[in-house]
């Protein structure tokens, strides 16, 4: 690896995954507006909407995941279509 091209501020930060709730920890060096205590040591925390514990292909189950209203929009625009 090239030498001082990579950052030195790698830290534990919690990922929290929005749709079940699991968290889990690893090192990043992405910056966190909030903090969560586990086990009482506190990390920084990044919220997700989707992991490994959540995405339909590791899971198996299909999943719909709306984000902001996208599938109502969809919905409203084209699911009446064949209705007459």
């Amino acid at each position: 690896m090239k030498q001082g091209i990579h950052p030195d501020n790698y830290r534990a930060v919690a990922f929290k995954d929005m749709s079940n709730d699991d968290v889990f920890i690893t090192r990043s060096t992405i910056n966190a507006k909030e903090t969560i205590e586990i086990d009482g040591v506190t990390y920084p925390l990044i919220k997700i909407e989707i992991s490994n514990t959540s995405h339909p292909f590791y899971t198996g189950k299909s999943k719909l995941v709306d984000t902001a209203g996208r599938v109502d929009k969809f919905m409203s625009r084209y699911g009446n279509r064949n209705k007459k």
